[in-house]
């Protein structure tokens, strides 16, 4: 079969010709590729950046890419829920089962996982190999462009709930500043005002004026230009929020500025969760800005297993939160393109780009 591969440690990408895989578990689940979409993490690994430098694994090479919407076509004898035929997704993340961690209920941070795409094959080629746990059952009608962004979805709504959606004490009538208009920023908007935020603010860098517009379409209340407003915006969001300023902060960018921003504007007693990936050590006052605001801090890893899937089952039965997804899907092409993809993210042309199977 044809595979897009990192194929060695540095810049770029290869498609190869490499064996179809097979079941090696018997619990072990094989999917036809009908959809994927590139990932942050897959620019990052083309780009050969500092991160990728640093996170990539010396087993190259490897199959990139984890964000997957797929047919069911072959299952292991001790399979118990999913079915030939079945449409699914992957949760890209595999926990080990054994660790303190994942006896502990928190098999999303596993102390050992390994990350299809990034630590073993993923799935960007037209077969994939995973097991049970990480087979995600899509509803049969779902779109399957929406089926493959499930993944970066689950980022933003385990940012939303980081303790889960039956522990959180919940986001209705709350005050709400994304920072960061990247995809999970942008999916994030429409999460909150699902779930009924008061006021959602969000901001972006100015160089990219279709991501700050597109964060209006999707219903923020208040579009911040950081390259524009920049140190004005924690003002500008104590005034439009009585003085208080926000109950929750969502970091979505990496960015230290967006992070101190941020902070200043949170409300005292509000909570953070950090999502965005920062390029190196940060300096900021932590005695103001968090002990002293006894501000709640959330660090996101991946989804909740398997809490947050549930939570995106219910989104997703919304046809308008279908719509406002599918508006971040600006760009198709096929995996054998890919490059053209991966281009259009780098020069900051497209928002979110799926890749139909290869010709």
């Amino acid at each position: 079969m044809q595979a897009i591969m990192k194929t060695k440690q540095e810049k770029g990408f290869e498609i190869r010709e490499v064996d179809e895989p097979e079941l090696t578990h018997s619990t072990d689940v094989k999917f036809k590729i009908d959809i994927t979409s590139i990932c942050g993490t897959d620019h990052h690994m083309w780009e050969y950046d500092a991160w990728a430098q640093k996170r990539l694994p010396p087993a190259i090479p490897f199959i990139a890419g984890h964000e997957v919407g797929g047919t069911v076509v072959e299952i292991g004898p001790d399979v118990k829920n999913i079915k030939v035929g079945d449409k699914i997704s992957l949760e890209c993340h595999e926990a080990c089962g054994t660790c303190y961690q994942c006896r502990s209920d928190r098999m999303h941070i596993c102390a050992n996982t390994k990350i299809f795409g990034v630590d073993k094959d993923g799935v960007f080629a037209e077969y994939a190999v995973v097991p049970e746990l990480n087979a995600w059952k899509n509803d049969p009608d779902l779109d399957p462009a929406l089926a493959s962004i499930q993944d970066p979805l689950g980022n933003a709504v385990h940012s939303v709930f980081p303790k889960g959606l039956t522990e959180d004490e919940g986001i209705a009538g709350k005050n709400v500043f994304i920072a960061g208009c990247g995809p999970i920023g942008l999916m994030t908007i429409p999460v909150v005002k699902m779930f009924g935020a008061a006021q959602v603010f969000a901001s972006g860098g100015g160089r990219n004026m279709q991501r700050l517009n597109m964060a209006k379409e999707l219903g923020a209340d208040m579009v911040l230009n950081a390259r524009e407003d920049g140190d004005k915006i924690p003002q500008i969001i104590r005034d439009a929020t009585d003085g208080n300023g926000v109950d929750i902060l969502l970091e979505m960018s990496g960015n230290d500025h967006a992070l101190r921003q941020g902070l200043e504007a949170l409300t005292y007693g509000g909570r953070v969760s950090l999502l965005g990936f920062f390029p190196g050590p940060i300096e900021f006052d932590i005695n103001s800005l968090m002990v002293s605001k006894g501000a709640s801090v959330y660090g996101i890893a991946g989804r909740r297993m398997f809490q947050t899937w549930q939570a995106m089952r219910g989104l997703l039965k919304s046809k308008d939160f279908q719509e406002k997804l599918n508006k971040i899907i600006t760009h198709h092409v096929n995996m054998a393109d890919w490059e053209k993809g991966m281009l259009e993210i780098h020069e900051k042309k497209a928002i979110k780009v799926v890749m139909d199977p290869f010709k």
